[in-house]
């Protein structure tokens, strides 16, 4: 047993998920050895799942404490350094979940390629195995028929012909015992019939169920990696409704995948079980159908073990020989006394040749390389590729949370900061000259109008006190003066503080000293100054 082994070892990985904790749900430890067939192996694996269902639990409840936290403890977002704090935070918590789910996404490729590689495998491995005792039942099943129909008509046929000689009576009755002693070693063989179907159907489901879990694992990849562009485009764009909705899809992809996560983990865990120990395993499910030295014959395949199936095809050539011997006999010394008796003694002789290649083929169907061949690849298919290909699964499932978390945090934050900036935009003076809508209003009335007119609306409001500047400060404003007046505006000359008298055109905007001192102009001041208005 242990000297196979080198055949066969088993991964690391599939010992290590092979010691995770196997209970059921009344939480009751059980034995880690692979029974499918037991309601208590079951619940083990469901288990698993459940534990995963609980990470997901605990983490919507910290994505619900999150938020209630940034819905009910705001800040003063209104502080400049506050602001760029959190425009900095949520640009590399979305750079963060960008580079986290393209990383997940690779991974699950990686992870799902493998699995099919590995499923892929394994059905290979078992349709060959069924091709091959298809084979044998095929060669079996001929050669009976050909024993039982083909033979005996021949032989009846001679003994009418050789009635009266009875020694070649007695030669035609012990070829019918050999014949009979074939037959006898053949239905000796175990019957693959069921055990041909067995390997089928479970072929046939295997293939089934991959290729829809590979569909369903390509559509989730191309899903999880569409909502993470598309979140980015909403953090780039500024758009709430997109962001909103790549919320909702995140929530959605974050259940999806701690859900493929725990049936992930499961699947794991249950083909390490099994990958640990196949062997025992296959024998007690085989033991009703195959006796347990076949079995062991082809899981083992070594030079020690006796072939089960020597001594029948010993037997089986032994008696071919013997009947070819007698059929040359009598086609040396029957055919010169009965020439009726050539056709069938040739037609016998055929078939004997045929039988004979028949045994040489079932002699190498039934040897045990070409069985264990296949059965050391559906164990390389599973245990490798395959337990390889879930694990990286589970890991692009922790990572694929991991993203879409840190995005479910970062999304709120952005929409604050986005809802934020639209209500300190609709709360801007149409009035105030810094406005830049306003500015384009006043500069598009001052193109329409004069100054007269302004200056008439302006005596409209009323007589205030205002500053009234002497003629020669205003016509003949030195430059000097007007530079170090400019300056007090931030060192931008379109705020001007010196009125616009012999100017010729207004400046693009005003400052609020200039607009107080203009709607304080009385009447005597604007007779005094309309000349140059009217300039």
């Amino acid at each position: 047993m242990s000297s196979a082994r080198v055949d066969y070892i088993a991964p690391w990985w599939t010992y290590w998920l092979h010691q995770f904790p196997h209970v059921n749900l009344r939480f009751q430890p059980l034995d880690h050895t692979f029974k499918p067939q037991e309601e208590n192996y079951q619940q083990s694996l469901l288990f698993l799942g459940c534990v995963a269902a609980a990470g997901l639990g605990v983490n919507l409840l910290c994505l619900a404490i999150y938020l209630s936290c940034l819905c009910c403890c705001r800040k003063d977002e209104e502080e400049e350094e506050s602001k760029k704090s959190n425009s900095c935070c949520v640009t590399w918590a979305a750079v963060a979940a960008g580079l986290i789910c393209c990383v997940a996404v690779g991974v699950g490729f990686y992870g799902n390629s493998e699995t099919n590689d590995g499923v892929y495998q394994l059905t290979y491995s078992l349709y060959n195995a069924n091709h091959t005792l298809a084979g044998v039942d095929s060669l079996v099943t001929g050669t009976m028929g050909g024993m039982q129909s083909g033979l005996n008509e021949h032989l009846s046929r001679l003994g009418e012909i050789f009635a009266a000689r009875g020694d070649f009576v007695q030669t035609l009755q012990f070829m019918q015992q050999m014949s009979d002693n074939i037959i006898k070693q053949l239905l000796g063989l175990p019957d693959w019939e069921k055990a041909k179907v067995d390997l089928t159907a479970i072929a046939d489901q295997t293939a089934y169920v991959e290729y829809y879990r590979w569909l369903t694992y390509l559509l989730i990849l191309i899903l999880d990696l569409v909502i993470c562009l598309a979140a980015c485009l909403g953090l780039a764009k500024q758009s709430r409704w997109l962001l909103t909705t790549m919320m909702v899809f995140g929530v959605l992809t974050l259940i999806l995948s701690w859900a493929s996560l725990g049936a992930d983990v499961a699947t794991a865990v249950g083909t390490s079980d099994f990958c640990v120990a196949p062997d025992k395993f296959l024998m007690n499910q085989t033991k009703d159908i195959i006796s347990s030295d076949i079995v062991h014959y082809y899981l083992y395949c070594s030079q020690t073990l006796p072939n089960p199936f020597q001594q029948s095809l010993t037997v089986f050539q032994r008696s071919l020989t013997t009947m070819q011997i007698q059929i040359q006999g009598l086609l040396q010394f029957a055919v010169p006394l009965f020439p009726t008796a050539e056709r069938d003694l040739l037609s016998i002789q055929h078939l004997l040749n045929n039988s004979e290649a028949s045994l040489h083929q079932l002699t190498a169907l039934l040897d045990c390389r070409g069985l264990n061949k296949d059965y050391l690849d559906a164990l390389i298919g599973v245990c490798y590729d395959g337990v390889e290909g879930l694990l990286y699964l589970c890991l692009f499932s922790l990572l694929a949370a991991c993203a879409f978390s840190v995005m479910l945090c970062a999304i709120p934050r952005a929409w604050r900061q986005i809802a934020n900036r639209d209500r300190d935009y609709d709360d801007i003076d149409d009035g105030d000259p810094f406005n830049p809508q306003s500015r384009r209003i006043t500069s598009h009335h001052s193109h329409q109008g004069n100054m007269h007119s302004f200056c008439s609306y302006s005596s409209s409001m009323g007589s205030q006190t205002s500053l009234h500047p002497p003629t020669q400060a205003v016509s003949n404003a030195p430059l000097s003066e007007y530079m170090n007046q400019s300056a007090l505006f931030g060192g931008n000359p379109r705020y001007e503080n010196v009125p616009l008298i012999g100017r010729g055109s207004p400046p693009p905007s005003y400052s609020p000293t200039m607009r107080a001192t203009y709607l304080s102009m009385t009447e005597d001041q604007i007779r005094h100054f309309g000349e140059d208005f009217r300039a």
